[in-house]
């Protein structure tokens, strides 16, 4: 019985990889040579079952006791990017030139349905980003006990360990996406530069060396060498990650510039304020033009909910994952989040 359900899975799987599903997807997953293991957010160990091969290079399943599955990848599948090879040094903090351009505007995919990501530390911040005593603080402090686990917050390859006059003990991960992550004021470093680490691996331990007031972990995020505030990716005293897609703006490099959660919410306050427009046209049932407005022309909208996919939404809204991601501008493989609006109708 167990081997037909498997064989079931495989076939569910080669068909439908594009839909990842979400049980757990606030899990962070470490796969490195045949060996796996998955590890919460807390720490703690989350068991599976088994893995499956999908036929799709680099892409594994894996099968958790209660019934549920997930995709993952292979850390090793991103090695050959160019990213990893540009203005790569294993000393500096920033390799790249100063005067390397930035977009005005430009959008970062952080995580998709085949990544995984890690809450370095959930804590409330002692320190955030932006000018600190007529200086700039390019990243946040977060509160920790000396020795506590410090967790890799994306998968990606280790440029910098090293110790650093002001950062102590230091850590730097480039990810794919052209992402750097730093990691710093740790009491132990346990990768070196070149190793692969996936989200949640533990780097070092958390400590106070270097210029720091106690024991802290300090966390950047940086693009191409330019240092914005981690909190427009992570809300760290929740461990959740803001986006699964950042939309960044050149102001966010600057110097005294913040998360606002105003402009970080830019893109759901247009859809519920068009959602609300048409709901208003809709109760007066006539346009502009005093024309009948029918159910096709207002739209329909659902709110994505725990354990939803794109094929489930579809199925149970009469109409196909296609037509979904053509009324929203989305892929077939974009990961959802809680909370997001799509017109399925």
């Amino acid at each position: 019985m167990k081997h037909n359900k498997l064989n079931l899975l495989a076939i569910l799987v080669s068909v439908c990889i594009p839909v990842a599903v979400q049980a757990h997807a606030a899990d962070s997953l470490r796969y490195a040579f045949g060996r796996m293991s998955v590890v919460s957010s807390t720490g703690t160990a989350v068991p599976f079952t088994d893995t499956l091969d999908t036929g799709k290079p680099g892409v594994r399943v894996v099968l958790y006791g209660d019934g549920t599955f997930r995709y993952v990848k292979e850390s090793c599948d991103d090695a050959g990017l160019e990213v990893f090879a540009e203005c790569w040094d294993t000393l500096a903090v920033n390799p790249y030139p100063d005067h390397a351009p930035v977009p005005e505007e430009f959008s970062i995919w952080i995580v998709d349905t085949l990544d995984a990501y890690c809450c370095p530390r959930r804590t409330t911040p002692s320190s955030r980003f932006g000018l600190r005593h007529g200086r700039r603080h390019q990243g946040v402090d977060l509160p920790c006990t000396e020795g506590a686990p410090v967790r890799a917050a994306f998968g990606g390859r280790v440029r910098v360990s090293t110790s650093m006059t002001g950062y102590g003990e230091l850590v730097i991960i480039r990810h794919a996406n052209g992402l750097e992550t730093l990691y710093a004021h740790l009491s132990r470093r346990d990768v070196v530069p070149g190793d692969w680490v996936n989200a949640g691996d533990v780097i070092g331990l958390g400590g106070m060396a270097g210029r720091s007031t106690g024991p802290m972990l300090h966390f950047e995020t940086r693009y191409r060498g330019r240092a914005f505030d981690p909190a427009w990716l992570i809300d760290f005293e929740t461990g959740i990650l803001r986006h699964r897609l950042l939309h960044v703006r050149s102001w966010y490099f600057d110097p005294d510039s913040r998360y606002v959660q105003s402009v970080d919410d830019e893109d759901d306050i247009i859809l519920a304020d068009r959602e609300d427009r048409l709901k208003e046209e809709r109760r007066k049932g006539k346009d502009s033009r005093n024309q009948e407005v029918s159910d096709n022309a207002v739209g329909k909208y659902y709110t994505v909910r725990i354990g939803d996919t794109l094929a489930k939404i579809a199925r149970n809204n009469g109409t196909t994952v296609k037509e979904i991601c053509r009324f929203n501008g989305i892929r077939e493989n974009t990961l959802l989040r809680v909370g997001q609006k799509l017109r399925v109708r």
